[in-house]
């Protein structure tokens, strides 16, 4: 089913076996950006009218702190008295209903995310509402409040649901908490005798495995045993990672280019990349793609094998240019904020409760983002070597 290292497109023939009509759609949105990629990005003077992927981060909120995580983590942004004080900024399902609807003639496919999305208070009912519009649905969840929703999930018709899982339940709470891996195997299965019981094919349940010293020598173990859980896929990422030179040199960039100084690369900045050995993780990776396995295998991003333990040792080499996420997708916050880049919400373009989407997503901020980033060295920033979005949609580099 997958291919070492070579591409991710394994996960298109699993889609249109299980459901034709969402890989119809998914496959739609994902050729608007290939298109968005290489034609406007050359072509349109950083203004654009394609949007093919919506990201919703619904609230600060989480019920874990994996330790890696730029938002809970050992270095985290959103931790304490100044995240209970974002909670009270997230917005409400009617809030967000009119931004919803403004998104019909597009029809983009929504990611909801945190935080842990299933902590915001509306979620099940925003879910259907998008769902009910005829617009694609994908949730990235820690997956421990998927047992008590599964019925409704089912239900109403999800689409994909990305669920975090980083070893077995020894390293996994080490890592993300005590007692999360078994709520994690408790609501995948929950979601699979729904899916039996009420006849369902949706929605398409797989696990990301972010890569850390912590876990990356049990890697190929976890894959194995993936082969019971029911998954649609496995996402191995390996990880969002910087140092102190590359969150200097970007915020000495947002200064000269936009006048702020960022405040979330840092958060990034961890070491759990230190001290990984990029051949036993290349022999690892091997075993995990040659599995002969019943659903695909995905890396993110696809690097050749040999420049696996350049990535963890110097987060300053180029793995991927030429960024184009700003041309063809975008993200919401919590409380309304319009910006480009998922995990580093400094630069803002506007805000939904203020006016409407698409006057913000070609405002005069918006151009000089799109501008400025194509300028850029690479087509990229200095924080931007490691960000998850680039690493999935930027310009393959030679040699990587």
């Amino acid at each position: 089913m997958s291919t070492y290292m070579n591409n991710n497109f394994s996960i298109v023939p699993h889609m249109i076996n299980k459901s034709p009509g969402l890989a119809a759609y998914t496959a739609k949105n994902f050729m608007l950006h290939s298109k968005t990629s290489n034609i406007d990005y050359r072509l349109l003077r950083g203004r654009t009218q394609n949007l093919s992927l919506v990201y919703m981060k619904l609230t600060p909120r989480c019920n874990l702190r994996c330790l890696m995580c730029g938002q809970r983590g050992v270095k985290g942004v959103l931790k304490g008295q100044h995240a209970m004080d974002e909670s009270k900024k997230i917005l409400t399902l009617e809030e967000y209903k009119p931004f919803i609807d403004q998104m019909r003639f597009h029809r983009p496919l929504f990611y909801l995310w945190g935080g842990e999305p299933f902590m915001y208070p509306e979620l099940m009912d925003l879910a259907s509402y998008i769902v009910k519009k005829g617009m694609g649905l994908t949730i990235n969840t820690n997956g421990t409040y998927l047992e008590e929703n599964a019925e409704r999930i089912v239900r109403d018709k999800w689409g994909a649901i990305f669920v975090s899982l980083d070893g077995f339940e020894d390293i996994n709470d080490q890592i993300r908490g005590k007692g999360s891996y078994q709520k994690v195997m408790r609501g995948i299965q929950a979601i699979d005798r729904e899916k039996k019981r009420q006849k369902s094919q949706l929605p398409h349940v797989g696990i990301v495995s972010v890569v850390t010293n912590m876990n990356y020598l049990y890697m190929d173990q976890l894959v194995k045993a993936g082969q019971d859980y029911g998954l649609a896929w496995h996402i191995i990422n390996l990880g969002t990672y910087c140092n102190d030179a590359i969150v200097e040199k970007n915020n000495q960039c947002y200064q000269d280019t936009f006048g702020i100084t960022p405040t979330h690369l840092d958060a990034y900045n961890t070491g759990y990349n230190q001290g990984i050995d990029g051949d036993k993780l290349s022999e690892i990776l091997k075993k995990c793609h040659s599995m002969h396995s019943k659903y695909p295998i995905i890396t993110v991003p696809v690097i050749e094998p040999s420049k696996i333990g350049e990535y963890y040792s110097n987060p300053e080499s180029v793995v991927r240019s030429r960024c184009p996420i700003p041309w063809s997708q975008v993200n919401i916050n919590y409380n309304g904020d319009v910006h480009f880049c998922a995990d580093y919400p400094d630069y803002v373009l506007g805000n939904i409760k203020d006016e409407k989407f698409f006057k913000i997503y070609n405002n005069k901020r918006a151009v000089k983002f799109r501008r400025e980033l194509k300028k850029a060295e690479h087509g990229i920033f200095p924080g931007c070597l490691r960000c998850y979005q680039n690493m999935l949609f930027g310009k393959r580099m030679k040699g990587y």
